[in-house]
């Protein structure tokens, strides 16, 4: 495939915060990713350096093969939406809507009419007045009638409530449907985008942690449950990544799947096998990853680490 945007080497460092930590990755076109991470691990921060909303203190970022900075072939082409966007104080959405058009080449206008009835946005109400949810719709009808070629969306859909993330979904999903492009949803709400989404990149504490296909990073684990004696003889000196007990049964996770030898071996101990949803999965690779940050050092006591705060203008 086609990579509509190359990070090579990316690092940010905001006076003693390492906010994005020496990560490559590649986006490639007509993809729906997920970017994924805690709060403060870098994800708010690479997305505005990809989008020249932000420098970069080393590294280099591609987009359509060409440097983003102050670069109009560029950004027309790019849409970013994210929580809390800012607009001046006496816009309404009219306003915000009128100057995305004019922004955008491929905005479709009768596409954001359809989308303002959807949300029952009220186009006349100065944006400092309306309420979360309705703030965010402005920027989901944004960023879906842009059409924009790649579509990052920071979170913006928090503000609905479950009823209208739910419709968001489903008009992302038609539009791309008929309208291919790259779309990187950043999201809390793992659970709920989890079939949205085709790849997984996670960052964690600045690190690229994760960049695999869903449906890999789906087979990167499993979860064994049953007697407690028997799933501890079973996991050998296998990676756990997760462990749970009640009274005699006990639920561990395993880093890799398990092959058809280690199937039968774990159905004729009694235990059952069940995939990881892709959330557990990204909660647990994080947590492991800040236990193997903050382990024990050479001499067996705990590496101390600074305290890691989020940089200016970084919230996720």
């Amino acid at each position: 495939m086609t990579a509509v945007i190359e990070v090579e080497h990316l690092t940010k460092q905001y006076k003693g915060t390492l906010a994005v930590d020496d990560i490559s990755f590649r986006i490639e076109e007509n993809t729906i990713y997920g970017f994924l991470g805690r709060n403060g691990a870098g994800k708010t921060t690479t997305m505005s350096i990809l989008t020249a909303q932000n420098f970069a203190t080393a590294g280099s970022v591609r987009v359509f093969g060409e440097a983003p900075y102050e670069n109009r072939r560029v950004l027309s082409r790019m849409c970013f939406v994210r929580e809390g966007q800012k607009y001046p104080d006496d816009f309404t959405p009219a306003h915000a809507l009128k100057a995305a058009s004019l922004f955008f080449p491929h905005w479709d206008e009768e596409y954001a009419a359809a989308l303002i009835e959807d949300f029952r946005l009220p186009l006349k109400t100065r944006i400092s007045k309306l309420s979360r949810g309705q703030l965010s719709a402005v920027g989901v009808i944004i960023g879906l009638a842009s059409r924009a070629e790649v579509t990052f969306f920071d979170e913006p859909y928090l503000g609905l409530d479950a009823v209208a993330r739910s419709l968001f979904y489903e008009r992302l999903m038609e539009d791309y449907a008929e309208h291919p492009r790259t779309i990187l949803l950043s999201s809390h709400l793992i659970d709920e985008i989890a079939d949205l989404i085709e790849r997984v990149i996670v960052i964690d504490e600045g690190k690229l942690l994760v960049d695999r296909t869903a449906d890999e990073l789906r087979g990167e684990a499993v979860t064994l449950t049953g007697d407690a004696d028997q799933v501890e003889r079973f996991i050998g000196d296998r990676e756990v990544l997760h462990r749970e007990r009640l009274g005699n049964v006990a639920a561990v996770t395993l880093l890799g799947s398990l092959g058809q030898a280690e199937a039968a071996e774990a159905a004729a101990a009694g235990l059952e096998r069940s995939p990881v949803p892709l959330q557990q999965l990204v909660v647990r690779l994080s947590r492991q990853n800040e236990s193997r940050r903050s382990g024990a050092g050479q001499n067996g006591t705990p590496r101390s680490r600074a305290p890691r705060t989020a940089g200016a203008g970084e919230s996720s």
